[in-house]
């Protein structure tokens, strides 16, 4: 199957993710917590691109089933984001002053451009990758969990069956609408690279 190709090419990347000390606090707790706010703040901003991004696929879609599937997705992102306000809320984060950092912005920006103007097989292969790279590192980090974990809610999220399903119905879409070809590893390929410098960039602005 092309998903699983695609993320076997992808394996390097994707241990780089896991073991970026980003990955490691969360998976500890002993993330700082004023790195994992600046974290949920920038991930509110990009969830809002994802989101735009569905939508636009779903535009794009002849087939009615796919564009049900696409709905379906759009209302995880609304999930993710619900989680996201809580720890707004708890961490006294003001979302409406959010200023995305140059690696979001890279990312979002990279995300809408292959929305507006890809072809339905680039926006999944450019969306493919921040689903199942959340949802491995959700259930690499699940065994992490201990009473009074600071971040079970995050890991708890990503690795719950809900997450799960919705990335798989995800990546079924990719294999249906794509083939192996340069555009489609290139979209996906460079999605995984914008999620490595998505983790680093709280680490890098915090003094």
């Amino acid at each position: 199957m092309l998903h699983k190709s695609l993320w076997r090419q992808n394996a390097d990347t994707t241990q780089r993710c896991l073991e970026h000390a980003f990955v490691r606090g969360l998976a500890d707790g002993t993330l700082d917590r004023d790195v994992f706010r600046q974290y949920v703040a920038q991930d509110v901003f990009f969830l809002h691109a994802f989101f735009k991004a569905y939508a636009l696929a779903a535009a794009k879609c002849d087939d009615f089933e796919r564009a049900r599937i696409f709905h379906e997705l759009m209302t995880g992102v609304l999930s993710e984001l619900k989680l996201h306000a809580s720890y707004s809320a708890k961490l006294d984060i003001n979302l409406d002053q959010v200023k995305p950092y140059v690696a979001t912005s890279a990312y979002t920006d990279f995300l809408l451009r292959a929305a507006w103007h890809g072809s339905l097989a680039e926006i999944m292969a450019a969306m493919v990758p921040c689903m199942r790279l959340y949802a491995h590192i959700g259930s690499e980090l699940v065994t992490s969990l201990r009473p009074g974990h600071p971040y079970q809610d995050w890991i708890k999220a990503y690795s719950s069956d809900e997450f799960r399903q919705l990335c798989s119905r995800l990546e079924s879409l990719l294999d249906e609408v794509a083939a192996d070809c340069p555009a489609v590893r290139d979209a996906y390929g460079h999605a995984m690279q914008c999620e490595l410098d998505f983790f680093s960039a709280p680490l890098e602005h915090h003094p």
